[in-house]
């Protein structure tokens, strides 16, 4: 793999292309998901945006950081090797940890969703060693593989993209909380501009683990993504 040397032959500008993945408007269904928030605010758990800043913040640290981060990291170190198992193996690890199964099917969806989109957006770089492996079973196109997978072949340096895979995650949960709850745009945005810097934090803590120590350490989390699908009435898929 070539990275930025090869996104620079068919004309993609790697921190642009990085803004793209980014972008909420990108339409692999992360919109569908409020990944047990849902839950939570229906039940009372949170109601306001401080609680809401400290769910997110909790999320951050114990899971997206901790787990979905080591995937992307998996990416970074084995793809360059071709060390494909070790990549698989990764990726099942962190994922399996989930214990809802609409989070995990979410998850899933969104990953393969950015694939196709990937050959779309950039039809002149080769995908295939992703969709192959996706076809024969080897992996689960989940969305933190996907993403660190076009990442790196943009050629986005480990930290931006590990940083900006976070920024997603909070965009996304801000995103799904203004459909929830009482807290307008402005607040909303307030709040991530209050998270972003987080994501330096918790990037550091995760750049000092290896890909193989992934886990997820947020019980409150997975029990509101088990019980979503028991709510009487719902906005979003998980």
């Amino acid at each position: 793999m070539r990275g930025e040397g090869e996104a620079a032959e068919v004309g993609i500008v790697p921190w642009l292309a990085l803004q793209q993945l980014l972008d909420s408007a990108l339409p692999i269904g992360g919109f569908s998901h409020s990944f047990g928030l849902e839950t939570l605010v229906q039940e009372g758990a949170v109601r306001t945006s401080r609680q809401l800043e400290a769910y997110l913040t909790a999320m951050l640290m114990q899971s997206w950081a901790t787990a979905d981060l080591m995937v992307v990291k998996a990416v970074y170190r084995d793809v360059p090797a071709e060390d494909w198992p070790a990549l698989w193996q990764v990726e099942r690890l962190a994922h399996l940890q989930r214990s809802g199964a609409e989070t995990r099917a979410g998850i899933e969806k969104m990953g393969r969703r950015l694939l196709q989109l990937l050959g779309a957006m950039h039809p002149r770089m080769d995908w295939r060693s992703l969709s192959d492996a996706y076809k024969r079973g080897d992996c689960l196109a989940t969305h933190p593989l996907v993403f660190g997978y076009a990442c790196f072949r943009i050629g986005i340096p480990l930290a931006q993209a590990a940083q900006g895979y976070l920024y997603g995650c909070i965009s996304t949960g801000v995103n799904s909380a203004l459909r929830l709850m009482a807290i307008g745009q402005t607040e909303g945005q307030q709040l991530i501009a209050r998270l972003a810097p987080r994501t330096v934090e918790a990037w550091a803590f995760a750049s000092a683990l290896r890909p193989e120590d992934a886990y997820a350490n947020m019980p409150i989390g997975d029990i509101a993504m088990m019980r979503h699908e028991q709510l009487y009435s719902r906005l979003f898929m998980s």
